[in-house]
């Protein structure tokens, strides 16, 4: 249980994982640049930057995106 909050979760994954929002821990690390993030997702995310990974395609225009969130910001353009 978040003793911020109170909020309950199911798995001790999950509540580790909330945890990290109220520090500033930020266990992983990208071996390239350093940076670091609070969510193995993030890292993943980021890593798409060093080697140009762009999975994500707007269906208007074609341009892609290492991110969907960028994706998603993208296409309110249309």
């Amino acid at each position: 249980q978040c003793g911020d909050y109170g909020k309950s979760f199911s798995r001790s994954s999950t509540l580790s994982k909330h945890l990290r929002t109220h520090t500033s821990e930020k266990p992983f690390p990208c071996t390239d640049c350093g940076k670091r993030f609070r969510q193995s997702s993030r890292l993943t995310q980021h890593r798409r930057v060093h080697i140009g990974q762009k999975p994500y395609r707007c269906g208007d225009c074609g341009k892609i995106f290492a991110g969907k969130s960028n994706l998603t910001h993208h296409r309110r353009t249309h």
